[in-house]
C-alpha cells in the first residue's frame, strides 16, 4: 500500500511539473509570437530601405535596427515572464 502512495504521489508531482511547464510555454511563446512580428516588420522595412537611397535609406535601415532590437528585447522578456511564472507555480 506505501508503493502504491508513493507511485501516485509522484505521479501527482510530474503532473504539476509538467502543468508549470505548459504554463511557462504559454508565457514564452505570447511574447516569441510578438517578437516575430517585429522581425518580420523589420524585414519589411528592409526590404524598403533597398528601394531608397541617400538619408530616407539611412533611416529605413535604422528603423529596421530598431525593430529588430526591440524583438530581441522582447524574447528576452518573454524567457523571464516565463521563468517568473515557474517560480510563482
Amino acid at each position: 500500500m506505501k508503493t502504491f502512495v508513493a507511485v501516485l504521489g509522484l505521479a501527482s508531482l510530474v503532473t504539476l511539473s509538467a502543468c508549470d511547464s505548459a504554463k511557462e510555454n504559454k508565457v514564452e511563446n505570447a511574447y516569441e509570437n510578438q517578437a516575430e512580428a517585429l522581425d518580420n516588420q523589420a524585414d519589411n522595412m528592409e526590404a524598403m530601405a533597398d528601394n531608397l537611397s541617400g538619408n530616407a535609406e539611412n533611416a529605413a535601415e535604422n528603423a529596421a535596427d530598431a525593430l529588430e532590437n526591440k524583438a530581441a528585447a522582447t524574447r528576452e522578456a518573454g524567457e523571464k515572464a516565463g521563468d517568473a511564472v515557474e517560480k510563482h507555480q
